[in-house]
This record gives C-alpha cells, structure tokens and sequence, in this order.
C-alpha cells in the first residue's frame, strides 16, 4: 500500500537527521508507550483467573506466552506499525483523523456549514492518495461505495455513530487504565505483609496516587516530561532484565512457547474456560492504539524504530521470563499468588515496585491527555458540549488540560477501583475498552484502503476479515465476562454516547432553524446604505454560524434597536474536517452589497487540532485580513456560497497578518507592526485616521501598488476610524425548544437533554475574552 504522502509534518521527515528521528523515538518512549510498557504487570494475573489458576500445567502457560507473543506481533506490530500509522491525516492520527480522512473524500460529514470551497484547503487533499490505479471492478466498487455513502442519511450517522463509540471508549480507557496500571502497580506490596494487612493499604495507596495524578494535570506535561522518556527506559531495561534472568535461571525451554502450535494446546485442553481467558491476554496490547492516536506528536519513522527496536523485543523477554518462573511454580498450592512481582527477584523486589509505580503513573497522564486530545477533536466538530481548554505550554503542540474532565475522570477512576478492589475484575472491564477502539479502527481502516487509498477492494476485505477476526474473538471473549466487570466501559461508554449525540443532534437542528429563518440579503439591500438606522462609529461583528444570507439575530436586533455601526461585519468561525488549516488560508473575506453599505462576511476556518488565537491577536488578524481584502480589491467566486436569492455574493481567501509578505501591515498604539520583520520605508506608504482625539491609534502600512484607487483608500480610512472608535461583539443568545406536535423522543431529546448540556456548557470559545462592556447578547427561542 502507498497512502497519501502530503502530510504537513510527515514531509519533514525526509529532511531531518537521522539524530532527530532517534531523538523523537527516545521521547516517544515516555509519551506513546507509556500504557503498553506496564501490561506485564497485569497480563498474567487477569488471564489466570479462577477457572484454570488451580490447575495451570506447562502447556497452559505456554500456551498462555504463545498467544501474547502472536497478539503482540500481529496487532502492534503488523497492524498498527506496518498499515495503520500510513493513514494519517496530514500527520495527526486517531479515531477522528480516519473520520475526518473519510469525510473528506465522501461527502458524509455531518458539519452543518461545511462549503464546496473547503475543499480548496492544501491540507483537505481530496486527491487519489496514490497506490496502484485500480481501472477495473475496484474503481467501480468504489463510485458506488462512495455513492451510497453520499445518499443515504442512515449510513452517515452509522458512520458517525461509530466513531463516536470509539472515542467514547477511549474515554472509557482513560478512566479504566489508570486505575488498573496504579492498583497493579502497587500490588507489590501482597509479598511484604499479611494478608489482614495488605488489604487495608493496598487501596488506600493506590487512590492516593491517582488522586495526586490528577491534581497534577493542570501543571501541563510539559513541566514533568522531560522525565517521562527516562522511567520508561529504565522500566523496559528492568522488566527485559528481570525476563532474561528468569528465562536462564528457571527454563531455557520457554522459547519454545512461542510456537503456535501451543495456542492450539491451550484451547484444546482448557475448551471454554481458555476462550474465556483471552479476555486477560487481550491486556497485553492495551496501549496500542497510542501509536496512532499521538502520531502528530512525533512522526511514522520515530515510532517504528522505538517499538520494532526496543518496547517489542523487552515486552516478549518480560512476558518469556514470567512464563519461565511460573512453569517452575504453578504447582506450589492455590495460595500461590501468579502476578508480576512473584517472578522479581525478593532482593530487588522494592525498587522496581518503585519504578514499576512510576511508570504505571507515565502510562496514565498519557492515556488523560489523550483523552483531553480527543475530546478537543470532538468539540471541534461539534459532537461534545463547549467545555474549557486550557493550553499548558505555548511551546509544545497538543498539550492541553480541560479542568471539568479532569475531576470527571478522577472520580470515576477513584469510583472503579474502590468498587472493584480487584485487578481481574478492573482488567475485564479495561479490556473490552481496548479491543472496542481497535474494532472501530479496523472497520474505519477498511473504507480508508478503498476511498481514500484507492486500492483494491478484495485487499480491504482480507484487512477486515483477518484482523477484524483476531478481534472479534478477543472483543466476545471480553463481552462474556459483562457481569464480572465488563459492563463498566459499556456504561461509561454509553453515557458519553448519549451526551455526545444529543449534543450534536441539538447543533445540527439549531443550525437548521438558523438557515430556514435567515434574512434574504435582497432585503439588506432594499434598506439602502444607511440600512434604515443609525450609523454610529465603530465596528460591529455579528457572530453566526451560518456562511452565508442574514442571520435572524441581526433583523431581530435592528428591529428592536434602529441603530448600528458604521461597519458590518458577519463573522462565522466554523470548523473543517481537517487536522490544520494554513494560516495564509485562515479567512475568507468577501462585501455584501456595494461598498458604500461597509458590510463584510468574514469565515474564519480552523482544524480540529487547531490552537484558537487570543482576542487581541484574534482581533487584530480580522481587521488586517478585511483590509487587505480591500487593499488588494481580489473577489474569487467561492464554491458554495452562492443562493438563489443573491446578486453574487463574492469572498477571497486571505491569510492572517503574519501571512502578508507583500501585503498590508496593521499597528496600533506605539505604531509597530504585527509582523517580525519590517519592510524598509521606500516599500510602504502610511495611511493614519484623521480622527483629532482617537481612543486608539490605529495605521495601515501598506505597499507601494498602482491599483490602490481613491474608494478602497476611502474605505480603509472608515476602517481605521472605525478601529479606532472600539470594536462590539453582537453575540445569539438562543433558546431551542422541540416544535409543538414534536414526539416524545424529540421533547425530550431538545428540551431536557440539550436544553440541560447547554445551560451546563461554556459559551462559545471566541466568546470567553470579550470584554462584557463591548458585548451584546441578543435572545432568540429557536423552535426546532
């Protein structure tokens, strides 16, 4: 397979050294591999339950060692470092990069003012993403594929649906390992005290770390990283160390384990109660989804190296040295505890409980920030409540803190380890997590090989079937066991199901109230350029989320209110299914009307990974992005923006301040521009406000160009003066109620549910620093 090779930042991984890759490799150890690094902790444990702990033989548990060498060969391994890490979406990986990837090449996205002209994004690359060009069956499968995805609703939202269960269970997982990494973790401590005593301490120590774990977060990885990569390294050279002592020590014959002809063994002699241990060997590739999932944090080549070269080979010596001791030791009483730590060595048995408690702490705040990462990704496509995004460091990309989900996830982890008390129980339920997201990424995977890498369809079939296959026998052996722990992720999972989908179903419905009831422009312009009111300085931006036509709010202010500044701007801040949008691509600029009505539509875009600017900055790039719209006097017709209704609505795309190399500079205050460097005077002509006493002053520098005609230095005047006056923020304040007739689903779907997540969330993001003095809030009740 050859997928699609335009990634922003997988292109410069051709240009780096290979001391870069290995750096990125080395930090990848404390980042990605944080989570699979401690499953030897609990592995053996789970998968020895009280079906065949009793009565474990050689062959059991070589049986045992065979299937976790060929699970972690053909999952992380085949699956993930050789397929899956291709299908990034312009470097950023994870259950919503493969959503975003398809909906790009199908029209299947359910972002409710998405636009033809999207599409011209670089990073959007809805071309053949290279591979073979399959002429014949395969390109006709896939039209009709792509086809049926595009016309019926039903398979749209089983598309969504399904992405939305595997970020719900990577939810889940953020909640489950923690606590079952700590708690094993800390289990140590069976073999140094009674067991009277050991069960009073060995909970109490466990929530208290997780309890400073997650009081932690709002600090930022960033502050504690630098460490991380180093407890990781010291724990896979101790667990590999401690394998290869066992393996020379107890039985040198435990190689032969990694034959598959023991898996066959296994099952044939435990039958049913074998099948129903998978769900414990499914713990050892828990933590495999990071790879993908925290791609964008470092590249394909770093990872590969740092799993192929180290993390793989120290798991299967950790895991053959367990095997080893315990086929020396499966026979000494049913007292005998089978974990981890039976198999260290007592003289060290203390420091590496130690390491093993830090690194169960680096695989969790790998597995909380990507939890944070993905429920960001959410928001942005509108499928989670606004909640507060806190950005931890200015220098590193991705590292953010959300407090509400923070203390969420903190006490349900505290809830399910004092509830269940019990690695076996808290490993039924992690597994089912884990195996679920990989379903889900398998399935995804399957339309991504046909739609977006245009390979052949009988090649996605073998994907599915044989990985889908592997997972399926996992993911039922995991359902079995609902009642011993099993049904916790599906509860969780469940919950943030029905948040996210009422949610979205509630913005999806608010939109389409908003387009049916939007003001035809054809009546903007009826009211000529004074628009019937009062014009007063300064500029007012209207804040809708339609893209084009009137928005109501706007009608339904002047009507109440005859009066409004002396420039209109109707801003849309929208998000597209990309990982990034270029800053030069960032707006899209375009007048409504003549010129002398001063109305202007500006669409801000930005990507799900996308860092929203402050409102400083944010205001600034605005301004500047409508002057230079002026300025440069361009009007492309953009796809998807025409209505019946209008006389052409025409925008442009114009890049933020730091963008415009040739283009117009914007100072305030102390006269300096936004830009680094600054060009030297014979280059740029000064334009000041004539206001005598301005409460800002406010300059234009702009370029030496013939065409700047005496309107557009007209109307970058009015601008200035504008500017200069003050900015106000015209902001819908909506109620959403079902319609009268509505059934019962619907009622309570819009008017408890979303009515509820909506009282209950944060204000739009643009919202959160507007000063209140410059903000109006115009109530509506949308009946939807």
């Amino acid at each position: 397979m050859d997928p699609e090779g335009g990634g922003l930042y997988r292109n410069q991984i051709k240009k780096e050294s290979w001391r870069t890759v290995l750096t990125l490799a080395y930090q990848s150890l404390g980042v990605v591999y944080g989570d699979l690094s401690t499953s030897p902790l609990y592995v053996y444990k789970s998968t020895f339950a009280e079906d065949i702990t009793h009565s474990a033989t050689n062959e059991e548990i070589f049986g045992v060692l065979s299937f976790v060498f060929w699970t972690l060969t053909l999952v992380p391994l085949i699956k993930y470092v050789f397929i899956v890490l291709k299908a990034d979406d312009n470097g950023e990986g994870g259950t919503f990069a493969l959503y975003s990837k398809l909906c790009r090449h199908a029209r299947v996205s359910f972002l409710p003012n998405s636009q033809i002209a999207d599409e011209d994004l670089s990073t959007y690359n809805n071309k053949k993403d290279g591979g073979s060009t399959d002429q014949s069956g395969g390109t006709k499968f896939r039209n009709r594929l792509k086809t049926t995805l595009e016309k019926y609703k039903v398979l749209q939202r089983v598309l969504l649906v399904l992405a939305l269960i595997g970020t719900c269970m990577v939810i889940g997982d953020g909640i489950l390992t923690p606590a079952i990494s700590v708690f094993s973790a800390v289990s140590g401590l069976e073999l140094s005290m009674s067991k009277e005593h050991h069960k009073y301490v060995e909970v109490p120590a466990a929530c208290f770390v997780l309890v400073c774990l997650f009081a932690l977060q709002h600090y930022g990885t960033h502050r504690v990283g630098f460490i991380f990569a180093p407890i990781v390294v010291i724990w896979l050279l101790c667990i590999s160390g401690i394998g290869i002592y066992n393996i020379f020590h107890w039985n040198r014959e435990v190689y032969k384990a990694l034959s598959p002809h023991y898996m066959y063994i296994f099952l044939k002699k435990t039958q049913r109660r074998g099948w129903m241990s998978l769900g414990g060997i499914l713990l050892c590739i828990t933590g495999s989804e990071a790879m993908f999932a925290d791609l964008g944090h470092f590249s394909q080549l770093s990872i590969k190296i740092a799993f192929t070269s180290f993390v793989y080979p120290s798991l299967i010596l950790a895991y053959m040295g367990q095997a080893a001791y315990l086929s020396k030791h499966h026979d000494m009483g049913s007292d005998f505890p089978i974990g981890f730590y039976v198999s260290v060595p007592e003289r060290i048995r203390w420091p590496v409980m130690v390491i093993a408690i830090l690194a169960a702490v680096v695989g969790s705040q790998a597995i909380i920030t990507g939890t944070f990462s993905i429920i960001k990704q959410c928001n942005a496509l509108a499928c989670f409540p606004r909640v507060k995004i806190i950005h931890t460091s200015s220098k590193v990309h991705g590292q953010i803190y959300i407090p509400e989900i923070n203390w969420i996830l903190m006490v349900l982890c505290l809830a399910v380890t004092i509830g269940f008390r019990d690695t076996r129980r808290l490993g039924n339920a992690s597994g089912l997590a884990v195996i679920t997201v990989m379903l889900v990424t398998t399935c995804l995977m399957s339309l991504v090989i046909v739609l977006c890498w245009h390979q052949s369809v009988l090649l996605a079939i073998c994907f599915i079937f044989f990985f889908g296959t592997i997972e399926a026998l996992f993911f039922a052996a995991s359902l079995v066991k609902f009642l011993e722990g099993a049904w916790v992720p599906i509860a969780i999972a469940f919950v943030f199901l029905v948040i996210m989908y009422v949610w979205h179903y509630g913005t999806l419905k608010k939109y389409e109230f908003d387009l049916q009831n939007k003001v035809s422009i054809n009546w903007l312009l009826g009211l000529g350029p004074s628009l019937g009111i009062v014009r007063v300085k300064g500029i007012g931006l209207v804040h809708t989320e339609l893209v084009s036509g009137i928005p109501a709010i706007f009608s339904h202010f002047v009507t109440n209110l005859p009066a409004f500044h002396q420039v209109l701007v109707f801003l849309c801040i929208k998000s597209v299914p990309v990982p990034f949008v270029r800053p030069e691509e960032r707006f899209l600029v375009g007048r409504i009307g003549p010129k002398e009505y001063r109305i202007y539509r500006c669409i801000v875009r930005y990507g799900y990974r996308d860092i929203h600017k402050d409102d400083l900055e944010f205001e600034k790039d605005l301004v500047c992005s409508i002057a230079e719209f002026i300025r440069s006097g361009r009007q492309d017709i953009l796809g998807g923006l025409e209505e019946p209704d209008k006389q052409g609505e025409r925008m442009t795309v114009v890049g933020t301040s730091s963008t415009h190399t040739e283009g117009i500079q914007f100072c305030e205050d102390n006269g300096e521009p936004t830009r680094a460097s600054t060009p030297s005077p014979r280059e740029l002509r000064e334009i000041q406000s004539p206001v005598v006493v301005p409460r800002k002053r406010v300059r234009f520098l702009l370029p030496e160009s013939p065409h700047m005609d005496a309107s557009a230095r007209e109307e970058l005047n009015e601008l200035m003066e504008a500017r200069e006056a003050g900015m106000a923020f015209i902001l819908g304040h909506s109620h959403v109620k079902a319609k009268r007739g509505s059934g019962l689903m619907k009622r309570l779907v819009i008017n408890v549910g979303y009515d509820f997540l909506r009282r209950n969330s944060r204000g739009p993001t643009y919202a959160l620093n507007i000063p209140h003095a410059s903000t109006l809030e115009v109530g509506m009740i949308c009946y939807v």
